[in-house]
């Protein structure tokens, strides 16, 4: 704001309170009072505002910001009974040996190698849902569907694991009974490497594609239903509409959401994976957070664990950051 600027919001100010002499906004102390009284009069405007706003505060201050004080141990060789500062100083020793780890490449590639598949089709399952949703022209059928696929979201991780490891079981599952049906060998899909990614990313669509659908049904919403009635007297069928109109209008909700699951892909969910694994699928199934449960947790080493999570989220970190860039350069949608 140039000094133009400046000297027409201290009139502004001057002409709405009158209270307000010339003289002190030439004082450099009477400008701090001021600002400061305006800044007090809106915060007692949004008072009910911030206190809604309070509890969320608290959470990610309390679980989020506050706990990063624990990332100071991935440099020490920390001890239990000795306490964080009383742990001796082991540099980046935690980081290096998690680099020459035997089994750092396949944790990385197997990490990624899941994010991408959720990614590429845990991501565009909602879109799809949206769009078929929004051609629906029985009111009745489409609140169905939409209830029908976003109550699963509500089914715990414990109990979706349970549904998936019941369907799938080898002797009384659900799926086996319609293989041996066909008159196959029924098939015990959870000792199968190949078929964890499979099942991991078809049970996160199941649980999670109606919930995520909700925002783009919503993005459709406000996409001006003139456009649609001006392309239709064009003669433009529905797939043109769609093609034409409707993906245009969601479009920044589909780069933003992008963005944020970019930067998630090394950070897949824990407590699915733990609960669906075995020692049979490890090829496959472990990934850094089930490596850091195992040898964090079970095995003590907290220095050690804690190094990989801080490697994983600046990795995240760069990931976040590489997809805002790439999407602030191609189109006008991002984040910062």
């Amino acid at each position: 704001m140039g000094p133009s600027d400046s000297s027409e919001t201290e009139r502004c100010q001057l002409n709405t309170n009158p209270s307000v002499s010339p003289a002190s906004l030439t004082d450099p102390h009477a400008k701090t009072r001021l600002k400061k009284s305006s800044y007090l009069k809106r915060l007692g405007r949004g008072k009910y505002l911030l206190l809604l706003f309070l509890p969320t505060l608290l959470y990610y201050l309390l679980f989020k910001y506050v706990p990063m004080f624990g990332l100071v141990i991935s440099f020490k060789n920390y001890n239990l009974f000795k306490g964080v500062w009383q742990s001796e100083w082991v540099g980046l020793k935690y980081y290096q040996l998690f680099w020459n780890n035997p089994d750092f490449f396949k944790l990385i590639s197997n990490t990624i190698m899941l994010g991408i598949y959720r990614l590429v089709f845990g991501f565009t399952a909602p879109i799809v849902l949206a769009l078929l949703l929004n051609e629906a022209k029985n009111a009745l059928f489409k609140r169905f569907v939409q209830t029908v696929s976003y109550l699963p979201h509500f089914i715990s991780n414990v109990v979706a694991v349970s549904m998936v490891l019941m369907f799938l079981s080898p002797s009384n599952g659900i799926v086996n009974h319609f293989i041996v049906w066909l008159g196959f060998e029924p098939i015990n899909f959870m000792v199968m490497p190949n078929m964890f990614r499979p099942i991991y990313v078809i049970s996160e669509i199941w649980q999670h594609v109606g919930w995520e659908t909700i925002i783009y049904l919503a993005a459709l919403t406000s996409i001006d239903p003139q456009l649609y009635e001006a392309a239709e007297m064009d003669g433009a069928g529905r797939w043109k509409r769609m093609l034409h109109i409707t993906l245009p209008g969601i479009t920044p909700a589909i780069v933003i959401i992008l963005i944020l699951n970019v930067g998630h892909v090394l950070d897949i969910g824990f407590e699915k994976v733990f609960l669906l694994y075995n020692p049979a699928v490890y090829e496959t199934a472990d990934i850094i957070s089930t490596y850091v449960y195992r040898t964090g947790i079970g095995q003590g080493n907290y220095s050690y664990a804690t190094a990989i999570d801080l490697f994983t989220g600046i990795v995240s970190l760069l990931f976040i950051y590489s997809a805002n860039w790439f999407s602030r350069k191609v189109g006008e949608t991002s984040l910062w």
